[in-house]
């Protein structure tokens, strides 16, 4: 039988505010275990909760530009579990009156664009941190670190619309992208800031009862929910087939092994007793406060791409790599400001800086090339000023340090030849030590010309003019 594959995605996004969702507490990654708490958010009787406006800031752009239905007024409500690192026992989210509803984020497919929809994105605070390090004194014993309790977070459900690890894989992208280009999150699945829970379920292709789901947890990675999930639908295939029942249950991925176990039995809505929080009073949001915050939204990823083919003539490719960080699109049109081959400036970014930050593992904007660095290689590139391959080299010590473009380009020697007189000599020795290949050319084997190129290129040290060396070339071996 074959089976049909029915993945929903739970994205929770930690806002990038300063402090936390009901207090003045900082949310700074990092700090020494417990020392960024207070009474309210380490749950003290008495207490009084002050929802941050930010919060409500950023959880609207989400809204707004993942085209979903604002809710006004909107409830927090008490969710209720008890962990070690949950002080108060429960945790302050929403329910049944979530900030944002049915909106949807658009992915490619295999069959192409394909509409994934989000049946809510909802405000909530983190709990703490239980760590088990064993550079602890007391190894055996499990730490409690509450500095994330009440770090505000923005949860977004999708519906179960993706129907592959690769969609989901797209999906998540997309969604990173978004949120960081909104600047509501920075993305950083390594430290926690981005995090993903995945339910899967598979059913016999052709009907629509939703099989019995499971739940990934502890993916820290997007390569890590595409193994996972793919790791899922491998076992959940191999119970269905051999006559089981797949069993409702969270799992844990444990990448060192690329395997899920068994964490407890999966929870429903109502085992949580959800109830409204009596301290804080609903939201309104009002169409001022809106419009607003809409006002004060950057150009988002799909509408600059579509931009920047047609402003900048580049192709869809070359777009969508430029576009898929907001930093990397701005640093762009910082450089096509001011120089008009914006082709060349795409290769650039695309090739030789993208290699660069991705061995140095830095953004763009800490690169020591700025846009305004990186136009005058391109320009001593354009009046042949130096080579292609030359500039490499140019740019690999302009990473370095900030010397001049020019400076570094005289203190390499890396200066063209284009003195046509110079050239010629060193052509003209190159052709009277290579009597074997002259006479190849002149009986019909044209290609040899590259041959001869490459000897030219070797005796001037590289610094000769790879186009006027073939037009020199060519006139002297056609005489």
């Amino acid at each position: 039988m074959e089976y049909e594959v029915v993945i929903g995605l739970e994205v929770h996004a930690q806002l990038s505010t300063k402090t936390k969702i009901f207090c003045g507490c900082s949310t700074r990654f990092g700090a020494e275990p417990n020392s960024q708490t207070c009474p309210i958010c380490l749950g003290m009787p008495g207490v009084l909760p002050v929802l941050n406006k930010e919060v409500v800031e950023a959880a609207l752009k989400l809204g707004i530009a993942t085209n979903s239905k604002i809710g006004s007024p909107n409830i927090f409500a008490r969710k209720n579990y008890f962990y070690p690192d949950l002080p108060k026992g429960f945790q302050t989210s929403q329910f049944d009156k979530p900030i944002c509803e049915h909106g949807y984020l658009e992915i490619e497919s295999d069959s192409g664009p394909k509409k994934i929809n989000i049946i809510r994105i909802h405000m909530e605070e983190d709990a703490g941190k239980s760590v088990h390090e064993e550079d602890y004194v007391f190894s055996e014993e499990t730490m409690i670190d509450l500095n994330r309790c009440g770090t505000p977070l923005a949860e977004i459900v999708s519906a179960p619309d993706l129907r592959s690890a690769k969609e989901a894989y797209n999906y998540l992208v997309k969604l990173r992208q978004l949120v960081c280009y909104l600047g509501v999150c920075d993305g950083n699945m390594e430290e926690g800031s981005l995090r993903c829970d995945a339910n899967i379920s598979l059913r016999p292709k052709g009907q629509t009862k939703l099989g019995t789901r499971t739940e990934l947890k502890n993916m820290n990675s997007f390569r890590h929910v595409e193994n996972a999930l793919n790791y899922e639908i491998a076992r959940q295939t191999e119970i269905l087939e051999s006559g089981g029942q797949v069993d409702q249950e969270t799992l844990l991925w444990d990448p060192d092994h690329n395997e899920a176990r068994s964490m407890r039995g999966k929870e429903e809505s109502h085992d949580y007793r959800y109830f409204p929080e009596p301290d804080l009073v609903p939201v309104l949001i009002s169409k001022e406060w809106l419009d607003e915050i809409k006002a004060s939204m950057p150009e988002l990823p799909d509408v600059k791409t579509a931009r920047f083919i047609k402003e900048y003539n580049l192709s869809e490719y070359d777009a969508q790599i430029i576009c898929s960080a907001r930093e990397t699109a701005d640093y762009f049109e910082q450089a096509a400001a001011k120089f008009s081959d914006y082709k060349l400036i795409s290769n650039w970014i695309i090739g030789e800086i993208s290699r660069v930050l991705n061995e140095e593992k830095i953004e763009i904007d800490r690169l020591r090339v700025t846009p305004d660095r990186l136009i005058d290689l391109l320009i001593a590139i354009q009046k042949n000023i130096i080579s292609s391959s030359a500039a490499k080299k140019v740019f690999a010590e302009a990473v370095q340090d900030d010397r001049p473009i020019t400076v570094i380009i005289d203190e390499l020697g890396l200066k063209q030849v284009s003195d046509a007189s110079e050239l010629e000599s060193i052509i003209d020795n190159v052709l009277n030590n290579s009597p074997d290949e002259v006479a190849s050319y002149k009986a019909g084997k044209t290609k040899v010309i590259g041959f001869l190129v490459g000897q030219v290129m070797k005796a001037s040290g590289g610094k000769a003019n790879p186009g006027m060396v073939n037009q020199i070339l060519k006139q002297k071996l056609d005489i």
